[in-house]
Parts: C-alpha cells; sequence; structure tokens
C-alpha cells in the first residue's frame, strides 16, 4: 500500500472558505514557483507537512544544511481586509508546494485524495492548481489557458476573454485534485501557462500567477519573480542562439516554431 503520513506543523486556525492553491514541480516548475512566490509575498505561515512512501527514494538538503524527507507543505493566510485583497474578497488562503509528485499512478491517486481531504475538512471554498502547457517552444508572451470543474464556470472564464479547453487532458497532480475535487463537490479550477518544456520558466510562472489574483481579486509584488522571469529570457536567448549555430538544432528549433504557428488556433491537445 502507498502510505501517506499528515503531520499537522501548527494548530489548524479558523479559515474563511479558504481557496487553495497547489504548486507541484513538473514542466518548467510553472506553478511551484508561482506559489512559492505567494508564500514568499503573503508570509505565509507552516500548517500542514505530508510524506509517502509514493516520493522518490531520496532527502532534500535544506538551506540551513539539514536533511528532510521529500514532503508536499500547506501554508496557510488570514485575511484581513486590508492588504493584498480588494473589497469583494474576504478568502483565506491554503497553499500547497511540493518537494516531489508520487512516482506511482497509485501513490497520485491517493495524495489527490488525502489533500482534497484536507481542503474538505478545512472548508476550502475551491481549489486552484497551477500547471504548464507544453509547446516545445519558447514563448515570448506566453498565454494562459483554463479548464475547471463546472460549466457555468467555463462560461465566466469566457466573459472574461479567457481562453478555455475543451480536449485533451492534464497528467499529474494537475489534473486529478481537480478530477477528485469534483467527486467531492468542490469547484476546481486549473490555470496552464505556455512553456517549452526545456528551462525552468518564471516567465510562464508570471503569467499563469497574474490570472489567479485577477481570478481570485488579490494584488501582490512581482518584482522578484519579474526578475526571475527575466533571467529566463537571457536564458531562451542564450539558447537560442546556441541553437542557431549548431546546424541541425536550429533547423529543429525553427521546425518547432513552424508548427507552433500552425497548431495556435487548433484544438489543445495532450497536457503534462
Amino acid at each position: 500500500m502507498e502510505y501517506i503520513k499528515t503531520v499537522y506543523v501548527n494548530k489548524p486556525p479558523r479559515l474563511n472558505e479558504p481557496y487553495m492553491i497547489c504548486g507541484f514541480p513538473g514542466s518548467g516548475y510553472v506553478g511551484k514557483l508561482a506559489v512559492e512566490h505567494l508564500v514568499q509575498e503573503l508570509k505565509a505561515k507552516p500548517l500542514i507537512d505530508i510524506y509517502s512512501y509514493s516520493f522518490p527514494p531520496q532527502v532534500v538538503i535544506r538551506q540551513d544544511g539539514t536533511v528532510e524527507l521529500m514532503k508536499n507543505s500547506i501554508y496557510y493566510w488570514q485575511n484581513d481586509g486590508k492588504k493584498h485583497v480588494s473589497n469583494s474578497n474576504n478568502n483565506d488562503l491554503l497553499l500547497l508546494t511540493a518537494d516531489a509528485q508520487p512516482l506511482t499512478p497509485e501513490g497520485e491517486h491517493l495524495l489527490a485524495e488525502a489533500i482534497m481531504d484536507i481542503a474538505a475538512e478545512l472548508n476550502a471554498k475551491m481549489v486552484f492548481t497551477l500547471a504548464a502547457y507544453i509547446t516545445g517552444v519558447f514563448m515570448d508572451k506566453p498565454r494562459v489557458y483554463v479548464t475547471a470543474t463546472r460549466t457555468d464556470m467555463i462560461e465566466e472564464f469566457k466573459s472574461r476573454g479567457m481562453a478555455t479547453m475543451d480536449s485533451g487532458s492534464i497528467t499529474g497532480m494537475n489534473g486529478l485534485l481537480l478530477g477528485m475535487a469534483r467527486l467531492k463537490g468542490i469547484d476546481g479550477v486549473c490555470l496552464l501557462a505556455e512553456t517549452s518544456g526545456y528551462v525552468v520558466d518564471a516567465k510562464a510562472s508570471q503569467a499563469v500567477l497574474k490570472s489567479l489574483l485577477e481570478l481570485v481579486n488579490m494584488s501582490i509584488d512581482m518584482s522578484s519573480l519579474e526578475k526571475r522571469a527575466k533571467d529566463t529570457e537571457m536564458i531562451i536567448k542564450a539558447l537560442e542562439q546556441q541553437a542557431r549555430r549548431g546546424g541541425m538544432g536550429g533547423i529543429v528549433q525553427e521546425q518547432f516554431r513552424e508548427e507552433q504557428e500552425k497548431d495556435r488556433d487548433r484544438e489543445l491537445g495532450y497536457i503534462s
């Protein structure tokens, strides 16, 4: 059996219909960077650590030099109605970030159910997962796509001018959490930012976080993430220059670009 251990780091506070926002490591680290930026800027407090036999068999070395088993961590932020929010927002936040996703399908399903049980226990109003839409090419201005657990939510997103999905699949925890949320009667939304899938993409993280903040009527300082996005641009430019000098590498890159332009308005396909 895939063992899961949940440890409360602090006593659960009384939260007001919190939004749960999840960022897992994956392609481009899109969601993980975004949620970690939220944790940092909001000075969110640790609440729960989740351990599982299905995580990779290794330990993480923390900044203080100590080692720790891989885990998922949930933080909380309580809305005082004064900072970071508009007058229409009185929801608290649960912020989930992770060292890893499970290695097995069984582990993913069990972890998704455990996380959604926690969300239900803490009276979460809605669950957001922040993910990557892999294009295979570098994007100057990543677009953000959205999908959800209810059709009326989709219609609302369309009325906002957001690009919605009507086909394909979302793999891993970003998809399973939404499916499990729907089973448990909790609203769920997945925001996916375009990324090449080749580099840690702070630009895509910035794009997906901006979309999230608009949906939950919040604002935070984005300067440190903007700096990382500029660093991403420099890395991408260096890779493109190297590809152009590399013969076949440059040809392959141009082919990717041509295919991307052809596919921009087609149905969305497989998401990971």
